[in-house]
């Protein structure tokens, strides 16, 4: 895909993709806007270099996107700010433990979960250290067979918040195949953190169709893996992907600023 305001660099054949020729410490122009909905939808994840913004920065070209919301965990290892939108993913020498080990889809546990999170690192470690990987929902579906396609169809799962964030935290029902609302396509809706059960199947068979269908997402085939440097961002589709912090840098420091974007219920594939 050829764009006019902004530059758009593939960096895996299934997911992610580096835009450029555009300054986010400046309101974007309506093309460009256009443009980076399109990337976003086309690439689900996309990346920013040298991009020295601040919260101001960040809230606006987020809420491009639209409205922001607010974590709906209780114990988090991210921390609050003096802005309710934004919150603080810092690890060093100290951090004990850190967001986001596994591969998952943000706060699915929630009754309508976040469109997409857009986490902008100022400081990252030395020597390649603290990489983020991307998992595509997307390619993952199509390489079901058609027959465990049609099995799943129309099965629902639990993702149960208290597994990571604790008593309190919401506990939903979700599509386990649903559509995306802007493309249209298909995609496999369970994750490591958060899903616990498919609730029409007894608890063996649901161990195991769940055991395959992570071991599935989690693939190679289907990922890219974003190397950070200082003032790098990642603005990730939550709806139709996963991601994984990969924590290879301690006692070194990570640290930067998340905020999300409202989204909708995930829908049935139908």
């Amino acid at each position: 895909m050829s764009y006019t305001s902004i530059t758009a660099t593939p960096i895996s054949p299934h997911i992610g993709a580096e835009i450029g020729n555009v300054d986010l410490t400046q309101p974007l122009s309506d093309l460009q806007q256009r443009e980076l909905h399109d990337a976003f939808i086309r690439y689900q994840v996309v990346f920013f270099r040298e991009q020295e913004i601040s919260f101001e920065d960040q809230i606006r070209v987020a809420s491009y996107f639209g409205p922001l919301g607010k974590h709906v965990g209780k114990n988090t290892i991210s921390k609050t700010t003096d802005n309710p939108l934004v919150r603080k993913f810092h690890y060093d020498e100290t951090s004990k433990q850190i967001s986001g080990e596994n591969f998952h889809s943000d706060q699915s546990c929630a009754a309508i979960p976040p469109l997409g999170s857009m986490l902008y690192n100022h400081t990252v470690p030395p020597d390649g250290g603290g990489d983020t990987m991307f998992a595509s929902m997307y390619a993952a579906y199509e390489a079901l067979s058609p027959r465990m396609k049609v099995y799943l169809e129309g099965l629902t799962a639990t993702h149960d918040g208290t597994r990571v964030f604790g008593p309190g935290t919401p506990i939903n029902s979700h599509p386990v195949i649903t559509r995306h609302p802007v493309s249209g396509k298909k995609l496999i809706y369970v994750n490591t953190d958060f899903t616990s059960k498919i609730n029409e199947l007894s608890s063996k068979e649901s161990d195991a169709i769940l055991k395959f269908l992570i071991d599935h997402c989690n693939r190679p085939e289907w990922t890219c893996r974003f190397r950070w440097r200082n003032h790098s961002i990642a603005f990730w589709d939550n709806r139709c992907t996963h991601h994984k912090a990969i924590w290879d840098y301690w006692p070194n420091v990570r640290s930067g600023f998340r905020v999300q974007v409202e989204g909708t219920a995930p829908p049935l594939a139908g």
